[in-house]
């Protein structure tokens, strides 16, 4: 997996991870439930590229405490 920039946007930070092509379904489930259950992520967007690489955008909501911080 290769996480990107996250990106605020509005109330929602969202972060764009690349899966490859040799990820099974089944352990990008495993790691993006990972995210969500301990980051707060939920999935936003997915996309499916001809390569069989995936793209897949996670957010959440932005906190004021996380404002405050700037994290």
């Amino acid at each position: 997996m290769t996480l990107e920039a996250s990106v605020v946007h509005g109330d929602w930070e969202y972060q764009p991870v690349r899966l490859p092509r040799d990820v099974t379904r089944l352990n990008a489930t495993a790691e993006l439930g990972l995210r969500a259950q301990f980051g707060g992520w939920e999935l936003a967007r997915t996309l499916l590229y001809a390569d069989g690489t995936r793209k897949v955008w996670l957010r959440r909501k932005l906190s004021r405490m996380r404002e405050a911080v700037g994290a």
